[in-house]
């Protein structure tokens, strides 16, 4: 019989009754092989339905705490012994935990940045992250969506979707690209798991080992390792105010008869700096004449205001899907968990590309496609975005102010988006390394260049710069 279990404790008598038997068998006081109660007689021993008792049966046994043997009941599972590791019943987990907090010295590289991006550190904690504050987004309406379509007919939530994807989706997407002056009709559309799949697809789909991709340099870091392990070469492109350097751009597209250009032309991560006009037609003539694909990643569509408020050239808009392959999604603004994103291109294109993803993955997931469908059809996400570029504004001007305070020095201080890229006159490698021993988490711009050469510039992200610690780091370390 376990302690008293109280249904105003704030968590359910499921979970109660499993944080008590782990605890007991974590203790020793339930050891490895004893047969536990039968269901009804441990729920009238404890006062609870033989449904809680097999759901709280059923959780023990998914965490490897118990296990069923037909016909026979439940037994606590044989653990391994805890010699084996010198600890003390309990200290596993404490362990575990002080190694998540203080992890061992690794070089600063792509990987060490997106592992430390995954810790579970407060997000106002994490300056050199990629994403907004949770509490930025509007979870009532991604919860809203996912209720009303779990009360679809079971079989839609059973079953594979379609490669392509979710078709209502895709033609609100045709909606959404329209606004942007792109048509698109939606067999030119393909969803994905995210940009990154788009990105992995792309490549895989048009280039070879041995072919040569361009990437804006700086950029975003984890592309360069993606590319390079499918054997390309991956060489970056100077990214100045007002998008590329095109001069560059053409003496090394000479060169190398790229198959590729990856670019930002909106909100460019990790500048948040957009492609002039002017650049975008010189971008798009110099893929003409040397004969690549431009790859157009637009993920921060939505933090942008629009072009009645402030200037923004898609080259998708001006080619038409032609040359220029576009990506899109919504981790950024709507719900990181639903991994939805998207591909328009050509009908030929898609085509390919949805034969690609089938091979690769079958389909995305149908219900994270449904959800997000939902939201966007119901209107509510067009207010949501607006408020959250206000939010942006109120906490960007603030922070511009105290990055010169503490001697930080923005290359451009863009007028929208989540990022400012700045100077901080020391290796950013070392100041990351100091910060993480701080548990801050910076985001150092040698990762930002195909080089990965050392670099005093470092990625801000200003929806987390609220912290009072960030700032007290900042002065008392920078030079």
């Amino acid at each position: 019989m376990l302690g008293p279990l109280s249904r105003d404790a704030g968590i359910t008598l499921i979970d109660q009754i499993v944080g008590s038997v782990i605890s007991r068998i974590d203790e020793r006081l339930l050891r490895g092989g004893a047969r536990m109660p039968s269901i009804r007689a441990f729920a009238t021993s404890n006062g609870v339905s033989p449904f809680t008792v097999v759901a709280s049966y059923d959780k023990l046994v998914a965490a490897g705490y118990l296990e069923s043997r037909r016909g026979a009941g439940f037994f606590v599972r044989e653990r391994l012994p805890m010699a084996l590791s010198g600890a003390e019943p309990g200290a596993g987990r404490a362990a575990a935990s002080a190694a998540d907090a203080c992890p061992a010295a690794k070089p600063i590289d792509v990987v060490w940045l997106v592992r430390n991006m995954f810790r579970q550190l407060p997000h106002q904690h994490m300056p050199g992250t990629g994403v907004l504050p949770t509490d930025w987004l509007d979870g009532a309406a991604v919860a809203n969506a996912l209720r009303a379509v779990s009360r679809q007919h079971p079989g839609l939530l059973l079953s594979y979707g379609v490669p392509q994807g979710f078709l209502p989706l895709r033609q609100q997407l045709q909606n959404k690209l329209a606004e942007l002056e792109i048509a698109a009709a939606p067999e030119q559309i393909v969803t994905t798991a995210g940009v990154t799949q788009a990105l992995d697809l792309v490549a895989r789909e048009f280039t070879r080992p041995g072919d040569t991709i361009f990437v804006d340099d700086p950029a975003w870091f984890l592309m360069f390792g993606s590319f390079a392990a499918l054997g390309a070469k991956v060489i970056g492109i100077p990214r100045l105010g007002d998008g590329p350097d095109v001069a560059r751009l053409a003496e090394l597209a000479a060169i190398h008869r790229p198959r590729l250009y990856i670019i930002n032309s909106v909100l460019h991560n990790p500048s948040s700096t957009s492609l002039s006009a002017a650049k975008a037609f010189q971008v798009l003539k110099l893929a003409e004449e040397h004969d690549f694909i431009l790859v157009e990643d637009d993920i921060y569509c939505d933090l942008h205001p629009g072009s009645a408020v402030q200037a923004a050239t898609r080259l998708a808009a001006l080619d038409q899907l032609q040359r220029v392959i576009y990506l899109g999604g919504f981790s950024k603004t709507m719900a990181a968990n639903l991994r939805v994103g998207f591909i328009a291109t050509s009908p030929g294109r898609a085509e390919r590309l949805a034969d690609r993803k089938m091979l690769s993955t079958l389909t995305t997931s149908d219900i994270g496609e449904r959800v997000v469908y939902k939201v966007l059809s119901e209107g509510s996400y067009r207010k949501h975005a607006d408020r959250v570029r206000a939010r942006l504004d109120s906490v960007r001007a603030r922070t511009l102010r105290q990055m010169e305070r503490v001697g930080l020095k923005p290359v451009q201080a863009a007028p929208a988006g989540m990022f400012v890229w700045v100077d901080t006159g020391c290796d950013t490698n070392v100041l990351a390394e100091r910060a993480m021993a701080e548990q801050l988490l910076l985001a150092p711009g040698s990762l930002f260049s195909p080089s990965q050469r050392p670099s005093t510039f470092m990625r801000v992200n200003v929806a987390a710069m609220q912290e009072p610690a960030v700032w007290r780091f900042l002065e008392k370390t920078l030079p």
